[in-house]
């Protein structure tokens, strides 16, 4: 009466907010969902789902069948990625969460590679810039790729540092060589600052740090995006002064394009870390290390430098484990800029440069 596409059908449209958000999750037409999911009532002879409100809601019947279901494609999961361990290979499915500008640029064509290299594992990525909200809902996954702070988002989780990730005050030589160059955090209200709005922070309070004194700076941006690549852009056309993590400018602030200000007060820092999920809901030890390995980290191709060598704290699960640390082993990132201050616009650009962290 029921088997495994049913069941796996069906948990796709209990996530999901309607029908057509169901039809988007499984690449098929909203009246095919319709459709099947009312054959699937038929043949069981009971409501799976409310339909009369604005969003789907699951009937007792519905919550039943999505809870031993669950379970039940769980323990098949099992049973094909133990079997293919027996024989050596990598296999079954992966579910990645990354963020926007990260994911696109570094894990998603590592996680083609990945693919390409163990033809047995179905990947999924998903980029969301809400770490947090994506990990607190019931749609499963295995591997979420963060950069900056946590808060909450780790609660119960395995998290993996895999990357210090500082973040850096720039602008543009042709802004500065029009607005001049801030010599203190004070200096900022003076000058045109652009906020990325992401991952629900105060965005407009930058917080500089110098020995044990913190400065806080309230800013009124002109121009304010949730789109990374978009703030980068105003500052790279002299539109104003951005934070930005060093992964996303290094590039440009070795070429010249964007200059670091104010290199003697430091920036809350982003670390790049993976979080672990518990798609199987088992137990993890976070402080269970794997005898001998290391994450060997390397940046982007356009820096040719690899950043130092982190030892890796994982938690040992085999099978699906083993594939979310062979994944998360490779994923990239951006080696250190150098700690540059413009002292006037002109020289600022040409010395610039980027240096191994040892």
């Amino acid at each position: 009466m029921l088997d495994a596409d049913d069941l796996r059908f069906f948990a796709a449209v209990a996530v999901s907010d309607t029908l057509a958000a169901a039809a988007r999750r499984l690449d098929v037409s909203a009246p095919a969902v319709t459709q099947r999911l009312r054959a699937l009532e038929a043949r069981l002879g009971v409501q799976l789902v409310e339909r009369g409100g604005r969003h789907l809601v699951l009937t007792g019947e519905g919550e039943l069948l999505l809870e031993r279901g669950r379970a039940i494609t769980s323990a098949l999961g099992e049973l094909a990625e133990a079997l293919a361990a027996r024989r050596g290979a990598v296999a079954g499915e992966l579910q990645v969460l990354a963020p926007f500008g990260f994911g696109r640029r570094h894990v998603a064509p590592l996680a083609a590679d990945f693919q390409a290299a163990h033809p047995e594992v179905r990947i999924t990525l998903r980029l969301t810039d809400r770490i947090g909200r994506a990990t607190a809902e019931t749609e499963a996954w295995d591997v979420a790729i963060h950069v900056g702070t946590l808060d909450g988002a780790a609660a119960g989780l395995s998290v993996r540092h895999l990357a210090p990730n500082e973040r850096f005050l720039c602008a543009a030589p042709a802004y500065l060589a029009q607005r001049g160059v801030p010599l203190c955090p004070d200096d900022l209200r003076s000058h045109e600052c652009i906020a990325l709005r992401e991952n629900d922070e105060d965005v407009t309070l930058w917080r500089f740090r110098r020995d044990a004194a913190e400065e806080r700076v309230r800013i009124r941006p002109a121009l304010a995006s949730n789109d990374g690549e978009v703030v980068k852009l105003w500052a790279l056309a002299g539109r104003g002064l951005i934070i930005r993590s060093e992964w996303d400018v290094a590039e440009e602030l070795r070429g010249g394009r964007l200059v670091r200000l104010l290199a003697d007060y430091a920036l809350p820092p982003a670390p790049v870390v993976a979080l672990v999920g518990t798609r199987r809901g088992g137990t993890r030890r976070p402080d269970a290390p794997v005898p001998g390995s290391s994450l060997g980290l390397v940046c982007p191709t356009e820096l040719a430098q690899p950043v130092k060598t982190i030892e890796a704290v994982i938690p040992p699960e085999a099978d699906r484990q083993d594939r979310v640390d062979q994944l998360v082993r490779a994923v990239p990132v951006a080696g250190r800029a150098e700690h540059v201050t413009a002292p006037s616009p002109e020289p600022a650009a040409s010395r610039l440069g980027t240096e191994r962290e040892g």
